[in-house]
């Protein structure tokens, strides 16, 4: 029987291994906030349980088998996010936190309603693609809004859940999945983008535009 707090080891494996870079306990701890020691630990009786491998030079890596098991993790979250933003008008800023409470205690009966409720929908509010059942997760063909060029236009994909204020910050502006923009200028020294969403300018400062993924640049 797996912990919530094993799910959400399982979980943050998954998710930071999509960008090919190996998945440290470091990475680990910042991802969860949890101290070094700790997760180190609990790395280590993970992996003493089989669900996962770990060594020095490729990180921790889940067994195909677990793998699943953290997708699964992963499809109750994004259907609840859209659940709660849908049937019970929770603000895109607010689902994160509450599905993180609730993705351990759904049950197939559960999960079935709600995505019946739902419409079989096959995104989460922020953008991101809810798994199918089957365990399955289509790849986005999208990119960083910051490796767009001055006069791009492209449509925002996909919006990262993990800040609240940057959701705020965004909703305030318009900006969400489906809405298109165009670049207009990249301050130099890190500084923010301006962008266009019809008919205004805005400024989205470059740790908010590090967030959002887009496609269909040109």
């Amino acid at each position: 029987m797996l912990t919530a707090s094993m799910e959400d080891y399982l979980k943050a494996v998954y998710r930071l291994g999509h960008d090919g870079a190996p998945v440290t306990t470091q990475r680990l701890a910042d991802e969860l906030k949890f101290s070094g020691p700790s997760v180190t630990n609990m790395v280590k009786r993970l992996a003493e349980l089989r669900l996962l491998t770990h060594n020095p030079y490729h990180g921790v890596q889940l067994t195909p088998a677990v793998q699943q098991v953290a997708l699964e993790v992963v499809r109750h979250h994004r259907l609840l996010e859209l659940y709660l933003s849908e049937a019970l008008g929770y603000d895109w800023d607010q689902v994160h936190a509450e599905a993180e409470r609730l993705e351990h205690h759904v049950s197939e009966e559960l999960e079935a309603r709600m995505e019946r409720v739902l419409g079989f929908p096959e995104f989460d509010p922020h953008g991101d693609p809810i798994p199918t059942r089957a365990g399955e997760l289509p790849e986005l063909p999208d990119v960083s809004l910051v490796e767009l060029k001055i006069g791009q236009t492209s449509t925002v994909t996909r919006v990262s859940d993990r800040h609240p204020e940057h959701l705020r910050f965004l909703g305030e502006m318009g900006l969400k999945p489906g809405i298109e923009l165009t670049v207009v200028e990249i301050m130099p020294f890190g500084g923010p983008l301006r962008v266009t969403i019809e008919p205004d300018e805005h400024l989205i400062p470059l740790a908010v535009a590090e967030t959002i993924r887009v496609r269909n640049a040109n």
